[in-house]
């Protein structure tokens, strides 16, 4: 339609958009003196435009006109008022809309939800999804929308989330984090407008309750994705009307949601059992039953999170395992659960046939004795961590290595272990590619022995943190491993020298790509040179607070082979601004450098680094 034009003076017309062209004849010369002209500027200055003078409805109307998304964005940016007038409209309510249902051909894909928005923090107001709203429209339309609130006033209440409804019936995904203004009626009007909704992820809203999360059970069947977490007021009643209206329901999560208890579970499980693969329960007032149900339901369940559950006893896991029905579990992650001991251990082995992802954190009732029953009984088993169960020691963590089909073993911050050598016979574990053990200080040499024995086929080490051990304890590894070491993290192993370093790169260095020493204090240059003369494919190298210096770095850059990619120097006292240029040669390849911490280099050499170096991010 032809641009909102004021006729009272037609030579006066402005443009509301630079998309729109307007003819702007210049003025005639005025036959009055200044004083008059003066007079009339604030004559004119006073007049109020003539489309002003309309009343809402009748610029309703008109606006229900608007052939597509940019005018309408051209006539929301004239004001607050045309703004809110604007999103007070449906999308189905403009005229043009049925155009686009009698010839669906000569439209482009203009609103098909291509659009992602993210507002975080002060910018997440009700003024800021209203322009979202309007300026998406023939754009692409939102498809994503990920807000982020504050506790501030300001933010986004009931009113921003029905503009997004109105305005976005395409979208397909909404994030709700700390918006405690927004309600069951912003939800509810999501629900109305937005059938194509998806994923729903709401995080700290306390004004949203079980009313807002059964509208929009009822109003978005194709509901895959649900994750809530502290929301107070979202109890059973929430949970029950998704499990039985939301048939294509994949992935749940429930949080430190207190009202939520075994009926929501229980029915939630027993309802979606056919779609759902991915569960995640943490902090939730539910018992045996509620893992009762889990195991006798959750037949398409591959990935099942349990965090917190205090109110579960070893009864509840041995039922879950008993019970037969996670038969395509492949990934169980359980924290904080005082029920599971080395009985109900044994028994989720035994009934998850095809579990290979096994993690166990702050499980203090777990003992050697249950987790090598565990390994034995879970033939599938390919990965086992374990962090903070305490009464697992070396014994256990090395009956683990029975399993001859365990891949990667990972070992953090379980205080248990004793570094004590073992004289008992053990099969080889070939399978094993993936050692870590983070943090753990009895683990010392006679451990690393035992493993370098078993384990000939290792190729990614994490030792990271283990200060007792030496050069001693760790070379037997080093010889043992057969396959070619790909990864080794040392860092934090403060009493290993250049030996260690100087038989890596030996034995290791046609096939070594990462090599972290950051915290290892006696590494010089002789490692570095090492490195540079032995080392092919390594790409990723941390010697921070280390004892290297300006003679290393230049080792370093003479090594032609070499295709460093992250280089980390942090805290390197000794290296200086002399490095500068066999940083630049070193600089070709490289994406990533750190320098925080070295005081020897100036503030002048960084600059002329990070103009040399415009491909790398350089931290200084």
């Amino acid at each position: 339609m032809p641009a909102l034009v004021n006729y009272v003076d037609l030579g006066r017309l402005c443009s509301i958009s630079s998309q729109v062209d307007v003819f702007y004849p210049p003025r005639k010369r005025a036959r009055i003196t200044a004083p008059f002209v003066v007079g009339e500027t604030l004559f004119e200055q006073s007049k109020q435009a003539s489309i002003d003078v309309l009343p809402d409805e009748c610029l309703f109307e008109i606006f229900k006109r608007l052939p597509g998304g940019r005018e309408r964005s051209s006539c929301a940016c004239v004001s607050k008022h045309w703004l809110m007038l604007l999103i007070s409209i449906r999308k189905g309510e403009y005229e043009s809309s049925k155009a686009v249902k009698e010839n669906t051909d000569s439209v482009s894909d203009e609103d098909d939800g291509y659009l992602t928005r993210c507002l975080e923090g002060k910018k997440a107001t009700d003024m800021r999804l209203a322009a979202v709203a309007v300026g998406t429209t023939g754009h692409g339309g939102l498809g994503k929308l990920s807000i982020r609130g504050s506790s501030s006033s300001s933010g986004v209440t009931n009113f921003g989330l029905s503009a997004i409804a109105r305005g976005c019936p395409s979208l397909k995904a909404l994030s709700l984090w700390n918006v405690p203004r927004v309600g069951d009626e912003g939800l509810s009007e999501i629900a109305k407008e937005c059938h194509l909704l998806e994923k729903l992820d709401l995080c700290q809203c306390p004004s949203v309750s079980n009313k807002g999360l059964i509208a929009i059970a009822e109003n978005c069947p194709n509901l895959t994705s649900l994750s809530i977490e502290s929301c107070p007021k979202i109890g059973n009643e929430g949970l029950q009307a998704i499990g039985k209206l939301c048939p294509k329901l994949q992935a749940v999560s429930v949080k430190d949601c207190l009202l939520v208890g075994d009926h929501g579970v229980s029915s939630l499980l027993s309802s979606t059992s056919s779609l759902l693969s991915k569960v995640k329960f943490q902090g939730l007032n539910i018992t045996d039953f509620s893992l009762a149900v889990i195991g006798h339901y959750g037949k398409s369940v591959t990935n099942l999170m349990l965090s917190g559950l205090e109110n579960v006893s070893e009864k509840g896991f041995w039922v879950m395992g008993n019970a037969q029905g996670l038969q395509k579990l492949v990934s169980l992650t359980i924290t904080s659960c005082r029920g599971v001991t080395d009985v109900s251990l044994e028994a989720m082995g035994k009934g998850c046939a095809n579990l290979k992802q096994m993690c166990l954190r702050r499980c203090c009732f777990i003992s050697d004795d249950g987790l090598v029953a565990f390994a034995k009984s879970a033939g599938s088993l390919e990965s086992l961590q374990l962090e903070e169960c305490n009464r697992i020691t070396q014994s256990g963590t090395i009956g683990v290595l029975s399993n001859c089909s365990l891949k990667s073993l990972t070992v953090v911050k379980c205080m248990g272990i004793k570094d004590i050598s073992s004289e008992v016979p053990l099969s080889c574990c070939n399978s094993l590619k993936s050692l870590s053990v983070r943090n753990c200080p009895g683990f010392g040499t006679a451990g690393l022995a035992v493993v370098g024995r078993l384990c000939p086929q290792l190729q990614h080490v994490d030792l990271s943190g283990l200060c007792g051990i030496t050069d001693a304890g760790l070379l037997p590894l080093l010889e043992s491993c057969e396959a070619g070491l790909v990864k080794v993290n040392l860092s934090g192993c403060l009493n290993l020298t250049d030996e260690v370093v100087l038989a890596l790169t030996r034995l290791h260095g046609g096939t070594l790509e990462l090599l972290n020493l950051d915290g290892c204090r006696r590494i010089t240059d002789a490692s570095l040179m090492a490195i540079a003369e032995s080392c092919v494919f390594l790409s990723d190298l941390d010697v921070s607070r280390s004892a290297v210096t300006d003679s290393g770095v230049a080792a370093l850059s003479r090594a032609e082979q070499l295709n460093l990619q992250v280089l980390s120097f942090s805290g390197c006292s000794r290296v200086s601004n002399k490095s500068l240029p066999s940083m630049k040669k070193l600089g070709k390849t490289l994406l990533g450098l750190n320098l925080q911490h070295c005081n020897s280099i100036s503030s002048r050499t960084f600059e002329l680094l990070v103009e040399t170096l415009w491909k790398c991010d350089i931290l200084f």
